[in-house]
């Protein structure tokens, strides 16, 4: 099993839940979070005062899937968030040592 975490733009969550909706993965988590990386950022200005934002909104998925689903879901993921311009977001992949369904005590594969 592997953990899919993904930082994307607030406006494309639909699009990244539709897409991995179509290829049959309807289990995620999603967090409103704050972050930046090489975009570091932008000013606005505020009552006639500039200041900097350094810490732009961006939205968390993490979903765990078998290994056999992870090439799906990164693909499905990127081509639905991306835009082309900067600050479109990454993915991550990690391993999974175990999984329990804690209604059903299912473990592994079974539990997601």
């Amino acid at each position: 099993m592997k953990k899919i975490e993904a930082i994307i733009k607030p406006f494309k969550l639909e699009e990244v839940k539709d897409a991995l909706g179509e290829i049959g993965i309807e289990g995620m988590t999603v967090s409103e979070v704050k972050g930046f990386g090489r975009q570091k950022g932008h000013t606005e200005i505020y009552r006639g005062s500039e200041y900097t934002v350094d810490f732009l909104p961006k939205i968390k998925l993490e979903l765990v899937v078998a290994d056999n689903r992870v090439d799906a879901a990164v693909s499905a993921i990127v081509k639905s968030a991306k835009t082309g311009k900067i600050g479109d977001g990454k993915v991550f992949v990690s391993n999974v040592e175990e999984a329990v369904r804690i209604r059903t005590e299912e473990k592994g594969d079974q539990a997601v």
